[in-house]
């Protein structure tokens, strides 16, 4: 890690005072491009995320808090919003996912830090967004992601909405608010002006959501779930093997052309039922189950190689030993391992995207401890060893 490039963003202060996955996870990216983020905790338990994962231990935190530093600072109390004010002032960007009103009530309403420091960017995630009559309701991922249109179309006809299985909602708000940054920070750089970023978990989501609201305005067509099918659209599908499933997407006329005669069924693309993206779209389970009938009599690997050889988009439906056996993964860098004091290893996902020339890296481990860099952090903005063991003290820091 001593030797990590130092990325894109270097020389970027960050400050984030969010918890738990929006704010956290806006806090990473930005810290997996270079920059220096100082993520604030409550002094004792800290960051409800510590505590999250699933398997035998909570891992979560190891890949949300990575390239952080961690300090401890009691925001209830006037001391402690002081010491964040003066960590926030000496920052470029601020990142914050708490109910709106929650920094007004400490003393740290965005619009006082901007008039004492103009070049001072905001971002701000919150469920609702920081206007509106729901501004104020409280607000998770999962809310954000009903109210804008993801969880009605996910899942089987049959069954109620389901989830997407990670937490879509905040992860999308997250990185609107990161995408929001870089931007703001490009109006700074010709202007001077910080500004605030207003992340909506809501709205992030409904900016995925493809033509869902003009379909219904223009034709009144409403999307619903429809399992693993995108319909209209075929074949496009999770198909059975022998041992296993297989996902094809082979809907473009050429591709089917390609599919049929990888099946030895080349008369099929000529077929009136099948011929056209149309006519495919409107015969989609009948089309469905007679690639079923032919994928279920091949294993996964018999069928990968089929289609890779007649140039078929397809594969695997990947977990975690799948990913870290896969020797594209390997060649990429896709996933990275680091020597872990508790855990021996730990491999997680790489930074993401790559760049030619900056590289973002992964600079250090998530800090083991609430507070660990206190002395480091607080030292740099004047704070004696003997004033740091005085607000310690006192349950400050």
């Amino acid at each position: 890690m001593a030797d990590s490039p130092p990325g894109p963003l270097a020389g970027l202060r960050v400050v984030e005072m969010g918890q738990l996955i929006a704010g956290p996870f806006c806090g990473q990216l930005l810290g997996d491009m270079g920059a220096d983020v100082i993520k604030i905790e409550p002094p004792g338990k800290g960051d409800p995320m510590r505590d999250w994962g699933r398997g035998d231990y909570p891992l979560w935190w190891e890949v949300v808090s990575r390239n952080k530093k961690s300090v401890s600072l009691n925001l209830r109390v006037p001391q402690g919003q002081a010491l964040a004010r003066r960590l926030i002032l000496a920052a470029d960007i601020l990142i914050e996912n708490f109910r709106p009103g929650t920094l007004e009530g400490w003393n740290l309403a965005p619009a006082d830090l901007l008039a004492e420091k103009p070049s001072l960017i905001v971002v701000r995630v919150s469920g609702y967004g920081q206007t509106g009559p729901y501004a104020n309701r409280a607000g998770f991922g999962g809310i954000g992601e009903a109210m804008g249109g993801w969880r009605a179309i996910v899942g089987d006809p049959d069954r109620p909405p389901s989830r997407m299985g990670v937490s879509i909602g905040d992860s999308l708000a997250a990185t609107y608010g990161c995408l929001g940054a870089l931007a703001a920070l490009r109006h700074r750089d010709r202007t001077g002006e910080g500004q605030i970023i207003d992340s909506a978990l809501y709205e992030a989501v409904l900016q995925v959501m493809e033509s869902l609201v003009p379909e219904y305005t223009v034709s009144g067509y409403i999307r619903e779930r429809s399992g693993s099918v995108l319909p209209g659209v075929a074949p496009s599908n999770v198909y059975p093997c022998a041992d296993g499933e297989f996902l094809i997407g082979a809907n473009q006329d050429t591709v089917f052309a390609r599919l049929c005669a990888a099946m030895g069924r080349p008369e099929l693309k000529d077929d009136p039922r099948y011929s056209t993206h149309i006519a495919r779209g409107r015969h989609q389970k009948e089309l469905d189950d007679l690639i079923a009938a032919w994928t279920r009599t091949l294993t996964v690997a018999e069928l990968e190689a089929k289609m890779i050889e007649a140039g078929v988009p397809a594969g695997r439906i990947y977990r975690a030993p799948d990913m870290l056996a896969d020797p594209h993964f390997e060649a990429r860098e896709a996933l990275v391992s680091y020597p872990h004091p508790r855990w021996g290893t730990i491999t997680m996902q790489n930074t993401f995207p790559k760049f030619s020339r900056t590289p973002g890296s992964i600079r250090s481990l998530a800090p083991q401890a609430v507070g660990e860099h206190n002395a480091e952090v607080f030292a740099a903005l004047g704070l004696s060893e003997a004033d740091q063991a005085d607000l310690r003290a006192q349950g400050i820091i």
